[in-house]
């Protein structure tokens, strides 16, 4: 196979040509409410058949069915290896709407009660970003294996060191929901980086770009003001989620923004940003630069691009110039996933978190995005707004370990 052969066949095995690019291209396509949820990823390989490992069904609880619907979002209660006992959020109409969608009869008032109930083995947290980790530590408090929605904590980093701690000391999984770890092109990327074909990374970026005129609507509006490197998981997934290595250091810049809910008088949280850009060096002694915006109209979502000292990733193209793996591609098309799991939103993603999850706790071992890599996903952008804020000083990351 030649080398252009070989990058067709990549191509192929994600499902993408020159006409999913876009070329020549100029039609004003309307934007989804909400982008990311649209079903755009490729779909998993006909070929491959999905294998029982075990006919166990784990006791599940679901908390949190707000503005995105993430509670029903990954195809829990659809698992062949879960069975849904109970669903829950603060608000009684959208309790009641998150049970009919999951075919659910219980529901509980809070997460608080849920808890209380002794069934339940495993909860999925999909409440309000400010309360992830609170809400998870509770969870695991309570003797049951958890997973959230993105990030995994927030603002302060000691509350990264309860969340460490609080899995160490209960030996529970945890794991966080974060979507560019299944994107197409990011789980080719790790397929390569694994079997050799990128060497250690020289240079990574990732991009998250969510325009709106306005923040989306939100619990207590804590997505008002929100500092862009608040929310990093989605870029930042473009190193950690192929690596598994982490970030040590950054120097960040950012631009204000002139919504008004992004100017620091403006805001609880005294943030003027509504862009910023992160320059950070990795546990490889590469660099990254991971950038988040709500500022930028046109194209939305998440993109990277990895380049190693073997070979690299751009776009949707592997070039190794005979360094890497030649002829010898791993296989970089997703695994088949079990019945009634559908790939879902944010590139196909969705279905493949919620089998990761499941999949973790029956065959007893840490899950894909363990408590490590979130906090190496999301403890760097908190970090990078403090840079921000002084004007892109240069500092220090935290280290985690199990």
């Amino acid at each position: 196979m030649s080398e252009s052969e070989s990058r067709r066949s990549f191509l192929r095995e994600l499902g993408l040509g020159a006409a999913a690019l876009g070329a020549g291209s100029i039609a004003q396509a309307q934007p989804p409410k909400i982008q990311g949820f649209e079903d755009t990823g490729t779909k998993p390989n006909a070929a491959k058949k999905w294998q029982p490992v075990s006919d166990r069904k784990i006791r599940m609880g679901i908390v949190g069915y707000g503005v995105c619907k993430f509670g029903a979002q990954f195809s829990l209660q659809n698992h062949p290896n879960v069975e849904l006992v109970a669903v829950s959020d603060l608000f009684p109409d959208r309790c009641r709407e998150l049970a009919k969608v999951c075919h659910c009869a219980k529901t509980y008032p809070s997460l608080e009660e849920m808890v209380k109930d002794d069934s339940i083995e495993a909860i999925f947290v999909a409440t309000d970003a400010p309360s992830h980790w609170r809400h998870c530590i509770d969870v695991m408090n309570h003797g049951k294996h958890v997973a959230s929605a993105v990030p995994a904590v927030w603002e302060h980093l000691e509350t990264a060191d309860k969340l460490l701690e609080t899995v160490k000391r209960t030996g529970l999984n945890y794991m966080m929901f974060e979507t560019s770890t299944f994107r197409p092109d990011l789980y080719a990327m790790r397929q390569l980086y694994r079997a050799g074909g990128l060497g250690k990374l020289v240079y990574s970026e990732g991009e998250y770009y969510h325009f709106g005129v306005e923040s989306l609507a939100s619990y207590k509006n804590w997505r008002v003001g929100l500092p862009p490197q608040w929310y990093p998981t989605h870029s930042n997934a473009y190193y950690v989620c192929v690596t598994g290595g982490r970030f040590t250091e950054v120097s960040c810049m950012a631009m204000p923004s002139l919504r008004k809910d992004l100017q620091s008088k403006n805001n609880r949280y005294k943030n003027p940003f509504g862009t910023e850009v992160a320059l950070l060096r990795t546990s490889e002694g590469g660099m990254a630069r991971m950038a988040v915006s709500w500022d930028t109209p046109g194209y939305g979502g998440e993109v990277g691009r990895v380049r190693g000292q073997r070979g690299s990733v751009t776009g949707t193209t592997y070039q190794d110039q005979g360094q890497g793996l030649g002829k010898k591609l791993p296989d970089l098309t997703k695994p088949a996933l079990p019945p009634g799991v559908q790939p879902g939103g944010h590139g196909g993603s969705h279905g493949y978190l919620g089998n990761e999850f499941v999949m973790s706790i029956i065959e007893n071992r840490q899950p894909l995005v363990n408590v490590v890599w979130a906090l190496n996903l999301t403890v760097a952008g908190i970090v990078a707004h403090q840079s921000a804020l002084q004007n892109g000083a240069q500092l220090k990351i935290p280290q985690y370990s199990l």
